[in-house]
């Protein structure tokens, strides 16, 4: 069976600055059947249209002109059931060994990437993943992220790992707020009233569950899984 994954980035700085104002780093991911694309694309244009809702979906600007559009993109996406999945991986900084990655904080970085993603390929599937444009970014490591990722899943068929601009992919955009949302949660940023926690408290309702925290590893619709950084079981 073809998949595609579509991934983003919530606080990729926290590894180089030296204050930072979150303590938790997430990259998210998206996941969908081929054969879905342009079905959930398609829905996704409805609700523009229904809601006169432009321009693209991100998190950082979710507002109360922006809050019934952006609901309904989180009930589309609960609507999809598993054939719409979404996984992030959380990253404690207080954790991380950082005199391991200092010299190569981009190479930490995506040693977490590969992380998020080699949980959930399965054997004698195929997969084409597209990461958010960075302009900063070495454009050798998603080479060898594939690579790394193919030789972990021989049974499996990697086609592609390529990065494109969020602003032209509407599942990166989609996954961008469902990860913005995660994130605020945890890194506890989210403000009493506003919309952002209007938002939160939507998707949890969605997923009833009483607050977005880590979960079981075999969690299949909405995975967030915390790395144990400090070892144990």
């Amino acid at each position: 069976m073809n998949f595609e994954v579509y991934c983003d980035e919530s606080r990729p700085d926290l590894f180089c600055s030296q204050n930072p104002k979150s303590r938790h780093l997430l990259i998210g991911s998206l996941w969908l059947p081929a054969s879905y694309r342009n079905r959930i694309k398609s829905d996704i244009q409805n609700l523009r249209e229904k809601h006169d809702t432009w321009g693209e979906i991100k998190y950082s600007k979710a507002s109360p002109s922006r809050m019934l559009f952006y609901q309904a993109l989180i009930d589309l996406f609960i609507s999809y059931k598993l054939n719409l999945r979404f996984r992030c991986i959380v990253v404690d900084r207080s954790l991380v060994n950082m005199s391991l990655i200092n010299n190569d904080s981009e190479l930490g970085f995506y040693k977490f990437y590969y992380q998020l993603l080699q949980h959930w390929i399965l054997d004698f599937n195929e997969y084409r993943i597209f990461c958010d444009l960075k302009t900063s970014r070495d454009p050798r490591r998603l080479e060898v992220l594939q690579r790394c990722l193919q030789y972990s899943n021989l049974s499996s068929d990697l086609q592609d790992i390529q990065a494109l601009p969020s602003s032209q992919v509407v599942l990166i955009q989609l996954c961008d707020l469902l990860l913005g949302i995660t994130s605020a949660r945890l890194n506890n940023l989210l403000k009493k009233d506003s919309s952002k926690i209007k938002l939160a408290e939507h998707l949890e309702e969605k997923l009833e569950i009483n607050k977005i925290s880590p979960t079981p590893r075999d969690a299949k619709k909405f995975n967030v899984f915390k790395i144990q950084l400090h070892g144990g079981w």
